[in-house]
């Protein structure tokens, strides 16, 4: 999504980062706009960064100074952002509808959104062990791109632009990966294992995972789905008259 940065045009005064504390895209953002008004939205409901997972910079800054240009999600100004940003979390939310029209209402007329979200490719790896073992769903279902198309126009987007690719990420050892998976993974399906699992079923799961290992490093696949829209201006509707017929 940053190369892409530089293909708008326009210059957004305001800005809002709707990606939640695993986004990690302030830096990037800051230096991209230096001078647009930015502010990041307090998701609720969204995954949290555990204080041992959070970068050390993270832990030592103090909450007043991190919270600064934050806003909640029931304060945000409508039609006040040229520009919406969101990385990774769509793919978190229970309802992605509801959360196109708050990105909808949010945008200037013209303003842009981008966004990046996990796909229906992501984690064949662990799909394949939970089928195989006959334990249910590791995750929920992820919207296709072209569905997501439709979506973004039914809810008042233009010209929307999707694309994605294949991430593959390895780990040193399956403890790291399954540790990655914990802190930032959520499980959506309504068909999910509802009580807990047990030392022995852990086991099972790591002797699987260690198996996708190449060159020692376990791996999992992710697809990552990109998509980029405008907020067009509202059209006028279209008023019929009817004609009552002439005398013949």
């Amino acid at each position: 999504m940053a190369e892409r940065l530089p293909l708008m045009r326009r210059r957004p005064e305001r800005l809002l980062d709707w990606s939640g504390p695993l986004g990690g895209s302030a830096e990037l953002l800051r230096a991209a706009y230096p001078k647009a008004r930015h502010a990041v939205v307090r998701v609720e409901g969204a995954p949290t960064v555990r204080a041992a997972a959070a970068p050390p910079w993270r832990r030592l800054w103090p909450a007043s100074r991190r919270d600064a240009g934050s806003v909640a999600e029931a304060e945000i100004e409508p039609g006040g952002a040229q520009l919406l940003w969101s990385n990774m979390l769509l793919q978190a939310c229970a309802d992605p509808r509801a959360l196109l029209a708050k990105w909808q209402e949010a945008l200037a007329v013209e303003g842009f959104l981008m966004f990046a979200t996990l796909g229906p490719g992501s984690l064949p790896e662990l799909r394949s062990i939970y089928r195989a073992q006959d334990w249910g769903e590791p995750m929920q279902a992820f919207i296709d791109m072209h569905d997501l198309g439709d979506m973004l126009v039914f809810a008042g987007f233009a010209d929307p632009v999707m694309d994605q690719e294949i991430v593959t990420l390895t780990w040193p050892d399956v403890p790291a990966l399954m540790r990655e998976l914990r802190e930032h993974g959520s499980n959506l399906s309504p068909h999910r294992h509802q009580g807990l699992r047990t030392p022995r079923w852990r086991e099972r799961l790591m002797r699987a995972l260690a198996e996708t290992a190449r060159d020692g490093r376990p791996r999992l696949s992710f697809e990552i789905v990109y998509g980029h829209a405008f907020k067009a201006a509202p059209r006028a509707p279209v008023q019929i008259s009817k004609r009552k017929p002439g005398p013949s």
